[in-house]
């Protein structure tokens, strides 16, 4: 099988509060629904928001950037068993390609003020999809595995699970 090569151009700029991997960036926007940020499409995409705002969730398609590093295993931030990278959701990936699911506030202008954010400010944003769960979901009377994390995340109170350091981020250090 013969691989191929392909480039990515970005569409937008992702705006959050996290300036880098030791600024607390949430490991998943889901756990972090409070968090905002924006989304600055660049002019030459704005027509393509037309019928975004009637969406309450928006999937985001994003480049890691912030990494150079490529693993094929790694311990999962939740977890103490070093695991294959395409069953975690390491950012040090052999594409570097990140995927997460908004909740959808405001359009202005080519702007979207979006909540639930878990990446950091600068991100470049390469695809935007609109969420439904019709076709996005499970049905929830269909069988669905979800490997080793079936232990459910849980939170301590309003305390977000975050990565605090360089060396979390990069998978050599425990919590």
């Amino acid at each position: 099988m013969k691989s191929c090569n392909f480039s990515l151009r970005p569409i937008g700029v992702i705006r959050t509060p996290f300036n880098g991997v030791d600024d607390q960036v949430p490991i998943q926007g889901r756990l972090s629904p409070e968090t905002q940020g924006e989304i600055h499409i660049y002019p030459e995409f704005i027509d393509g928001l037309k019928d975004i705002e009637g969406f309450s969730h928006i999937i985001l398609f994003y480049i890691f950037h912030k990494t150079a590093v490529m693993k094929l295993r790694a311990r999962p931030y939740m977890d103490s068993v070093i695991r294959g990278i395409f069953s975690i959701r390491s950012p040090h990936r052999p594409n570097r390609i990140g995927m997460t699911i908004v909740q959808l506030l405001t359009v202005d202008d080519g702007v979207l003020k979006i909540s639930g954010v878990d990446m950091v400010d600068g991100t470049p944003l390469v695809d935007i999809k609109p969420y439904n769960p019709r076709f996005d979901g499970i049905d929830q009377n269909e069988p669905i595995r979800t490997g080793w994390m079936e232990k459910p995340v849980e939170k301590d109170g309003n305390r977000r699970i975050t990565i605090n350091s360089r060396k979390q981020w990069l998978h050599e250090q425990d919590t």
